[in-house]
């Protein structure tokens, strides 16, 4: 596959505007705050620290106890966001990142947190029935440690973003670069030895939210989105509480193309840089691998330019 030597021009930035990677940092760096924030409190006011458990962390973390799901539903999707310890954080939010990244940059930016839902959904609903329907993995279901943190929805991003391109080079500057299926194998080492001595249904989670990414980019690559409707939700619900922007975006369109002076998109002498522009664009949109041979070509010219 082409992708493991593209050298994009204009890659999908940290900086840019609705960036998924950066929205899921700050997603899960706002609850470790505001977790941390409380627990601080609770220390000052010399309020006993199992308070603080049972009281604040329990309402983010997801039960094993269908009984206490019940109680608190919502569980099932803040757990994925939410963590304990900063080094629970680091590690979720660096191979996140590692992963993420390299999954823009080939499927573009709507895929990324449809990927990393799903996969904390599938996670927690594994989670939950191995618990219950294999109680031998855990001696009383209501003593089960509950479950927290982003472990599920990064597997189902590491392998999604593997399943798509396993050839995606790394490290260039070393021999020829990495294969990305070293590095998820390396993931997959890491996660599951930290989890060797944990709740077995912890460890199914993380199986179930790898399968769900496997899953993901063969329906993907099938022609099936799973992720549209989020997109499209998403969309909506920007169009419903932001009016004014709608209307400045229509404004805008009818200044720059309906009223200028030749057709939008008219091919002229020198069109390099709008075609360019274009291409960049769809793969924001896209991703690469959407890229057609010719504009594969004409992107790696460019490239090649500015070298």
């Amino acid at each position: 596959m082409p992708t493991q030597s593209y050298k994009s021009p204009g890659k999908i930035l940290l900086g840019q505007d609705n960036n998924a990677l950066v929205i899921l940092f700050a997603i899960n760096a706002l609850v470790f705050v505001l977790i941390n924030f409380v627990k601080i409190i609770y220390f000052l006011t010399d309020i006993p620290i199992e308070f603080f458990y049972s009281q604040i962390l329990d309402w983010f973390t997801l039960p094993a106890a269908p009984a206490a799901l019940l109680l608190k539903p919502w569980t099932i999707l803040t757990h994925m966001f939410t963590h304990y310890s900063i080094w629970q954080l680091i590690s979720t939010v660096m191979w996140l990142w590692a992963f993420g990244y390299i999954l823009q940059d080939l499927a573009g930016n709507n895929k990324l947190i449809p990927v990393y839902l799903y996969g904390g959904l599938a996670g927690a609903l594994i989670f939950i029935l191995a618990n219950n329907l294999f109680p031998g993995l855990e001696k009383n279901i209501l003593t089960t440690a509950p479950m927290l943190g982003g472990g599920a929805a990064v597997m189902a991003i590491a392998v999604a973003t593997t399943t798509l391109s396993p050839g995606y080079r790394i490290f260039p500057m070393i021999n020829g670069g990495i294969p990305l299926w070293v590095l998820t194998i390396l993931f997959v080492l890491i996660d599951f030895s930290t989890l060797a001595d944990g709740n077995m249904g912890i460890s199914a989670a993380h199986i179930g939210g790898a399968a769900v990414g496997f899953i993901f980019i063969k329906q993907l690559q099938k022609g099936n989105d799973w992720g549209r409707w989020m997109i499209s939700l998403v969309h909506w619900l920007n169009d419903l509480f932001s009016p004014e922007k709608n209307q400045q975006q229509k404004d805008f369109d009818e200044k720059h193309f309906f009223r200028a002076n030749r057709k939008p998109y008219e091919k002229i002498a020198d069109n390099t840089q709008q075609k360019l522009d274009e291409i960049l664009d769809k793969i924001s949109q896209h991703g690469f691998s959407f890229l057609t041979d010719e504009e594969k070509a004409f992107l790696q010219r460019a490239s090649d330019e500015d070298l």
